[in-house]
Formats: C-alpha cells, sequence, structure tokens
C-alpha cells in the first residue's frame, strides 16, 4: 500500500521533494512527519514516568520489522555471523561454568503448568544451537517463515544490518512517536481500547501467561509481519510480534520536562552507557538498551506493554526469540542522499 494513501487519505504532511527520495533510497519505508509530542506515561510501569514533551524531526522507518528474508539477503551479500552463532568469550562472562560458553539464545519454552510468574527462568531457556536461521533450536529451520521478523539479533546485528542497508536504528523518541500513527494522546496505537468491537489489533497473548497460550489471534509465536492493521502512518508491528531495538542506554525513568519550551529535548538519544547496567547483577556488567514496542508474549496478566509509551531494558549481548528491529533514515540524510 502507498504510503501516500495509508487509509484512503492524502498525506500532507510529506514534502514533494520527498517523493524523488522514497522511490530512489526508501523502499519498504513510510515518512513520518516530525512534531512535538508527549513521550512516556504516568498510567503504568514506572519506567514510563514522567510523561514528558520531546521534539522529533521528520525521518523514514522501515514499513515493518526486517525479517528473516531480509536479514537472509544481508549475510548472503556480507557473510556477516551472528552474535549468537559465535562462542562466548570466557573473559566477557566471569564465573561461568565451560560447559555453557556454546554459542546460542534464549528460546521461550512455555511451561506446562501454571508457575511463579517472577521467574522468568521458568519459560526462558538458554539453546545451544539457537539463532536466527534456527530460531526454535538446532532442529528448527526458518522455512516457511520468511516473511516473519527475524528474531535472536543482539544490538551489534541489528547496527550492522543497519550501516549494510545504509540506515539506521531508531531512537526510542522517534520508534515512540512512529508507533503513535498520528495518535499522540490515544493509549494504544490504534486508539483507546485494546480490542476494539473484539478485533485482535496486535500479535499479543491470549490466555494466562505463561502457560496457557488460546492463540485466538491465530498464531502462537511470531507472525507473517503485515497479519494485522497498520497504524496510523501505515506501519505494521508497532505494537507486539516482536520486541525492537532502539539506540537508547537504558535509564529506569524518563527526565522531567523543561522549565521552557524552548529547551524541550530534541530527540533524545537518552541515558550514560555506565548507568544502564542491570543493579541485581554485579559480576558480569553488560550495558543496557531500550527496546520497544512488546511481543507475542505481552499478556494483560503479565507484562503490558503493548503500547507505543512502553520501554523494556535488553543487554546489548542478549538474543532472544522475541526480540528483532527495523530501521529509520532520518531527514537530513535523505538531503544528503538526494
Amino acid at each position: 500500500m502507498p504510503s501516500s494513501s495509508v487509509h484512503g487519505r492524502s498525506d500532507p504532511a510529506r514534502p514533494s521533494e520527498h517523493a524523488a527520495i522514497a522511490r530512489a533510497h526508501t523502499d519498504g519505508m513510510v515518512w513520518v512527519p516530525g512534531d512535538t509530542f508527549h513521550m512516556g506515561s504516568d498510567n503504568h510501569y514506572p519506567e514510563e514516568a514522567p510523561a514528558h514533551w520531546v521534539k522529533v524531526d521528520g525521518f523514514w522507518i522501515d514499513r515493518t520489522p526486517v525479517t528473516n528474508r531480509d536479514f537472509l539477503r544481508f549475510v548472503k551479500a556480507t557473510g556477516y555471523v551472528t552474535f549468537a552463532e559465535l562462542k562466548p568469550d570466557a573473559k566477557d562472562y566471569p564465573g561461568a561454568l565451560p560447559h555453557m560458553l556454546r554459542p546460542g539464545s534464549l528460546v521461550f519454552t512455555p511451561p506446562k503448568h501454571q508457575v511463579d510468574p517472577r521467574d522468568w527462568s521458568q519459560w526462558w531457556q538458554f539453546r545451544f544451537g539457537a539463532n536466527w536461521r534456527r530460531p526454535h533450536g538446532p532442529r528448527s529451520s526458518i522455512a516457511g517463515l520468511h516473511n516473519h521478523p527475524v528474531v535472536h539479533i543482539a544490538y551489534r546485528d541489528a547496527e550492522a544490518y543497519a550501516a549494510w542497508a545504509g540506515k539506521e536504528l531508531p531512537t526510542e523518541a522517534e520508534w515512540e512517536f512512529a508507533a503513535h500513527g498520528g495518535l499522540n494522546d490515544a493509549e494504544f496505537a490504534w486508539g483507546e481500547e485494546f480490542t476494539p468491537a473484539g478485533r485482535q489489533m496486535a500479535n499479543t497473548w491470549q490466555g494466562a501467561f505463561p502457560h496457557q497460550n488460546l492463540a485466538t489471534d491465530g498464531y502462537e509465536r511470531t507472525s507473517p509481519v503485515m497479519a494485522f492493521p497498520p497504524n496510523g502512518y501505515g506501519l505494521y508491528d508497532m505494537i507486539g510480534n516482536v520486541w525492537e531495538w532502539t539506540t537508547n542506554w537504558y535509564s529506569p525513568g524518563h527526565e522531567v520536562d523543561a522549565a521552557k519550551p524552548c529547551c524541550i529535548p530534541h530527540n533524545p538519544r537518552g541515558g550514560r552507557e555506565d548507568a544502564s547496567y542491570d543493579p541485581c547483577q554485579r559480576e558480569i556488567r553488560i550495558p543496557r538498551k531500550v527496546l520497544k514496542g512488546g511481543s507475542y508474549l505481552c499478556a494483560p496478566n503479565y507484562c503490558r506493554r503493548y503500547r507505543p509509551a512502553a520501554r523494556h531494558a535488553e543487554p546489548i549481548d542478549t538474543s532472544t526469540s522475541h526480540v528483532g528491529f527495523r530501521c529509520v533514515i532520518r531527514e537530513r540524510r535523505s538531503h544528503e542522499q538526494k
């Protein structure tokens, strides 16, 4: 669907000069006009607060998360090897048992009965041989999943793909603004109701997480990238399906509003690397980036992070079966390319 006719209406916010650029450099991307918006939320998890004003410039963003087909093209062109396919270096993981220093990744493995929802080890398993090609472990493959989001992607993998594609990863502010789709004060990317008229608007969890997956939306894990309706900008899967990397270092909350309108933050890059560590980890200190959008594992009884304002911390060395990414091209770079 052409990005100039989202939901049957014209897009007056896109300057005509961007049309040629879109054809030459931004295939599969959507133009998001810049604006000032209320970022974060005071109504949910503490790390989303306080809600505050932020300004972003216009930018191009991928219409969908990067798919297995996209990533396969990148790997074939470059020979790139992802983090999950490399043997961990013992010096980076002091105290790790030698038999655990093998390539692999975290795979969601639902328990067969109700478990303590505070203990994530009950449903996450580190599986040797799990990676983007083998998302559930050594005996799995991406056959039939080429139009699903690529998963088991560590932060450096997403950066490498973006650089190869001539793009960048979005900031948290850019991602959140794009996810709203023009409904900047709405709770969800599509309005105020999670399932308007009973319609499932994103690939999230139905049932009691983590043991009961009713899959009433038709998908137990990831779904094809255009399986659910786009938001107001014509972007798919900004909510649910897979979490997505942003460039911001994680901090346990947002900055307060600027004292004067002239001082509103301009596309903040967010936090400091040395302040992004998990305070519960003493020996292994890996910096964390912000993930956005929630995933197919977000459930009302466990993780209500299927909202634009929601955010999550992810160590940069960690890959899982529910984390992917998408890319942006910023307005400045678009003009340079023209």
